[in-house]
């Protein structure tokens, strides 16, 4: 695998952690895939849940649950740590602005288009931007903004297809549409940004993400242009996750039948693992709430049958009855806990061997192909 650049930092395993709220993705877990030579993630959502406090309210514990998690996580690793803010929170410029503060070296931003992020920034700030998008259109679109506006450019770009887990980028009738998948994004993507690139003059790696579990799994989408791949689900079953063991094993129990598409109070598709939370929800046995948080802006309150904060905080603390998992589409491969360390050895020899495997397929005079 060649080292990654993102905005002249230099990573050397192109292989980044997904931040996954609430509290699974953490200083915890974000330090341990940084000390791999991975990005760190930590999750910027629900930290309030987290990190409670009788004098702040659930905003402010949110900021001072991100400033923690980002110094805690500093202080385990020199590696390359970020931040995952979803556009779609109440908060988000003040989480930009704490992350930027607090020197975060990348802050990935998703459910929702961050058409403002450059804003924040400071002339002294060295945080790099990376917008998650689910489209080329939406990709050209940032560019042409950040450009026009701030003189900006993306850093890089997370491409993220319909097998990811949690909420979704797509509306629900094209999750397993094939011109929606992960092989088709991430060529168009690469086409939409490539006339940037040559114009400004600036690398833009495509980074890809969604569905993506083993070393020939990276080493295919890599020969579709993706210079790095996003992983959230491969690491939920390592000691290192924040989550509780309880959360971790339903990943370890689950079935490929129990990978389900639900709809989130949020207003969007998500993925998780089915549960009896989940069949009540569906059979009308949860009612709707009143919102004790205010922390997402396209929440549907007034029709909501759940806090979608407090059952992700539920399932975090191992309360699967209150709560459920979110999880990509191949979250039922897993049959063990293991360490950060051993996925990524085992990330690392699949993709030699894929690799291998394609370079004999190259040699003259056999009937080998590529995969």
């Amino acid at each position: 695998m060649r080292e990654l650049n993102i905005g002249g930092l230099s990573i050397p395993v192109p292989i980044v952690q997904g931040g996954m709220g609430v509290g699974i993705s953490m200083s915890g877990l974000a330090a341990a895939v940084a000390n791999q030579g991975g990005v760190g993630i930590i999750s910027a959502a629900g930290l309030g849940m987290v990190h409670r406090n009788p004098l702040l309210d659930f905003i402010d514990a949110n900021i001072e649950g991100l400033r923690t998690e980002i110094r805690n996580a500093k202080e385990k690793t020199m590696g390359v740590i970020g931040v995952n803010v979803m556009v779609a929170m109440t908060n988000f410029a003040e989480l930009v602005r704490t992350s930027i503060s607090e020197k975060v070296d990348i802050i990935f931003a998703g459910a929702g288009l961050p058409l403002q992020l450059p804003s924040y920034l400071k002339p002294d700030s060295l945080t790099k931007l990376v917008p998650i998008v689910s489209s080329g259109r939406a990709a050209k679109l940032i560019c042409d903004k950040w450009k026009s506006l701030y003189d900006y450019l993306p850093d890089a770009f997370v491409v993220e297809g319909p097998k990811a887990g949690g909420h979704l980028g797509f509306k629900r009738n094209t999750i397993d549409d094939p011109r929606y998948s992960l092989e088709e994004l991430v060529p168009e993507i690469v086409r939409e940004i490539k006339p940037f690139e040559e114009k400004y003059g600036k690398e833009i790696p495509v980074i890809a993400a969604g569905g993506i579990y083993t070393g020939e799994d990276i080493f295919n989408i890599m020969q579709k242009g993706a210079k790095a791949v996003q992983l959230g689900t491969r690491f939920v079953t390592t000691e290192e996750c924040d989550a509780s063991e309880k959360f971790k094993m339903t990943y370890v129990n689950a079935r490929e039948t129990d990978m389900e598409i639900i709809q989130s109070p949020v207003g969007m598709p998500g993925r998780a693992i089915v549960n009896e939370f989940i069949n009540k929800v569906k059979n009308g046995l949860k009612k709707p709430i009143k919102c004790p948080f205010h922390c997402i802006k396209t929440c549907e309150v007034s029709s909501s049958p759940y806090c979608i904060i407090t059952a992700l905080y539920n399932a975090y603390k191992g309360n699967l009855k209150s709560g459920y998992a979110f999880a990509g589409s191949n979250a039922y491969l897993a049959d063990r806990i293991s360490t950060v360390k051993e996925v990524f050895n085992d990330l690392i020899t699949g993709f030699n061997d894929a690799l291998s495997r394609f370079q004999s397929a190259q040699k003259p005079g056999t009937d080998l192909t590529p995969d």
